[in-house]
């Protein structure tokens, strides 16, 4: 079993403390996000999970638990989002300097291929239109190059919840394109990024998404990837993907514990926070 620690909230930056206690107790009670009375218990032991999924910001809170799991003989891989968007956008995050010597602080510590690299979602707007991506993504790219061998990107989803945090930077001006993904000049960029990436080493894959890529040079990935584990740890992992996922998704099976409404970030785009 693969345990997804989580799509749902940052649980690395904000909620070590817990996941410590529940590994001491050997489970976490999971209420679905779309029925709170369905409760599921799902096994943390070492012995029931193949491997955890980490997603986060800013992991550097999470160390003494990465200690732990290293005793345990835990196998463990990072999703780090790094994007560069600043406070209007990301107001609970910290610097992006800081978000940066997080990463390649992980990333030497764990290796390039077990932090992989998220520039998700790509927001087009009038204040972050093609240009603002070019420079940010190069700029991250250099700082990140041999620090990583992934970087998967996705195109912002608008969401009714997400609508309602935009309105106000909407009222100040700022126009989201929301028909970015039927565009060509998006594919053009995304290619445009895929080059900056393979320059540095890095292959360049999409999350979830519903245009098809491939002609920009990027191929659907998997950010719950049991190939990856399979080729990393050399276990047997179930083949096929995660049927309760969105039907582009091509993760594969796993648990996710994580709770909705428990991120501390703020981003105005988050999915996972009302």
């Amino acid at each position: 079993m693969i345990v997804s620690a989580s799509r749902r909230t940052d649980l690395p930056a904000f909620c070590g403390r817990w996941f410590e206690e529940r590994l001491e107790a050997g489970f976490a009670d999971v209420v679905n996000p779309f029925n709170p009375k369905q409760i599921r218990r799902v096994s943390l032991t070492a012995q029931d999970v193949t491997a955890f999924v980490f997603w986060t910001r800013d992991a550097r809170p999470f160390s003494p638990v990465l200690d732990r799991l290293d005793r345990r003989g835990d196998r463990y891989y990072f999703q780090f989002t790094l994007t560069a968007y600043g406070p209007d956008l990301e107001p609970g995050l910290p610097a992006r300097d800081q978000r940066i010597a997080a990463f390649v602080a992980l990333a030497e510590r764990l290796g390039p291929e077990r932090v992989l690299w998220r520039y998700d979602p790509i927001i087009l707007s009038s204040r972050t239109p093609p240009a603002f991506h070019r420079r940010a993504f190069a700029d991250l790219c250099r700082a990140l190059s041999g620090h990583t061998r992934r970087v998967t990107i996705s195109l912002a989803e608008y969401y009714r919840k997400v609508d309602r945090r935009l309105k106000a930077l909407e009222a100040a001006g700022t126009v989201f394109d929301r028909q970015a993904q039927a565009r060509p000049e998006t594919l053009e960029l995304l290619a445009e990024l895929c080059e900056l990436a393979r320059a540095h080493g890095m292959r360049m894959v999409s999350c979830a998404s519903k245009v098809e890529l491939t002609k920009a040079g990027i191929a659907a990935g998997s950010c719950v990837d049991g190939e990856l584990i399979r080729r990393l740890w050399q276990v047997d992992v179930p083949a096929g993907r995660d049927r309760g996922q969105r039907p582009a998704c091509r993760c594969s099976p796993s648990r996710d514990i994580g709770a909705n409404d428990t991120c501390a970030h703020g981003c105005l785009y988050c999915y996972a926070n009302r």
